[in-house]
């Protein structure tokens, strides 16, 4: 006959499935789940109508991690770096604006045309005047966001949002020298938390501030401070948005960050950047050492860098409002910081903040 043979393979060579990919299209599927169980309570929320707190277990969480978020957010990095055709970049940069919410009067340059790839459009400056910085209160906010929680610092946990807490050493790492950090030498039988605090009468205060993917992406100083040290945690990056927050306690610890921490007026002030997926790149402005979502990490690792040198004694000083660094989406930043026991936050759980309104004072 004429028919043509049709030679196969064995179907094992043709589909065999290595433990990666399960992993991968396991981890992936869930991470969709997640997202669906995170659209409901943001609904509920809406309704007001008050959630309660379930937490991941340990096999969930490490199905979770075994989604490749690192090398994802390092791809999603690439792809932001790619200029698009002048033609295409309205159509592009229009979708975005209108699932986010995107307020493009704020930016310093509106037209479209202008930003030759994602990245651009996603670091967009804002209008000087689009910002004002508050000079009344002695703390500002950062950046733009909605805040998840705030409050005092209690037993060495600091919540990331309500009901839902992470260890305050685990956070910022052991503590820094006190040569390098201008603090008070504390017993060494005191808690983390009392190691931190440097006045008698003093407390410790949190402020966590989420920034959503339409957020502006830039941060800035939230006081006149001076900044002596900066950590860098590699690690995961998971999603940091509200829903994943309630579910994955010490969601923070486990994600990539950096910490800045140095001093104010009042004692201890740190300023803590954490990565999130697609937001594998933080960046600092004045610290060019700092490079993060690095291919090859150690699981538990950090490394620390000094600003204080012979020929720099103080460190870095940052002027309330001074632009800081910023992230390549959004993310979260996280202020733990020592202030008298008057300090009051101006404040509302879940509300929305620009950056340079007031988050609190004395």
């Amino acid at each position: 006959t004429d028919r043509k043979k049709l030679h196969t393979a064995p179907v094992g060579q043709v589909f065999r499935l290595r433990p990666f990919h399960v992993l991968v299209a396991t981890g992936g599927g869930y991470a969709g789940y997640r997202k669906y169980e995170d659209y409901k309570l943001e609904q509920l929320e809406k309704r007001g109508i008050e959630v309660p707190v379930k937490l991941a277990s340990e096999w969930e969480v490490a199905l979770y991690k075994s989604v490749p978020t690192r090398l994802l957010s390092r791809a999603w990095g690439r792809l932001n770096q790619v200029e698009l055709p002048t033609w295409l970049r309205k159509p592009v940069y229009s979708l975005y604006i209108w699932t986010f919410g995107v307020n493009m009067k704020e930016a310093a340059v509106e037209d479209l045309h202008h930003y030759r790839n994602l990245s651009e459009f996603f670091r967009r400056k804002l209008k000087p005047q689009a910002r004002p910085v508050c000079g009344v209160h002695s703390v500002i906010s950062p950046s733009d966001g909605k805040i998840l929680n705030f409050g005092q610092v209690k037993n060495c946990e600091v919540e990331q949002v309500k009901g839902v807490t992470y260890s305050l050493e685990s956070f910022l790492g052991p503590r820094i020298s006190t040569e390098e950090m201008h603090l008070s030498q504390a017993p060494a039988g005191n808690s983390f938390q009392q190691q931190l605090v440097t006045k008698e009468g003093n407390e410790l205060y949190h402020c966590v501030i989420y920034l959503a993917p339409g957020d502006y992406h830039c941060f800035h100083s939230p006081t006149d401070w001076t900044v002596s040290h900066r950590r860098h945690f590699p690690g995961s990056l998971m999603s940091v948005n509200p829903g994943v927050a309630r579910w994955i306690k010490e969601l923070f610890c486990h994600n990539e960050r950096v910490v800045l921490t140095g001093d104010w007026k009042h004692g201890f002030f740190s300023l803590t950047a954490v990565g999130a997926t697609n937001v594998g790149s933080i960046r600092i402005y004045f610290d060019q050492n700092l490079h993060t979502n690095s291919p090859s990490y150690s699981k538990g690792s950090y490394n620390d860098f000094s600003f204080i040198s012979n020929n720099n004694k103080e460190g870095i000083p940052m002027r309330k409002g001074e632009h800081l660094g910023e992230f390549n989406l959004g993310s979260t930043i996280v202020l733990i910081f020592e202030a008298p026991k008057d300090f009051k936050f101006n404040l509302k759980a879940g509300q929305k903040i620009r950056f340079g309104e007031a988050l609190g004072s004395l």
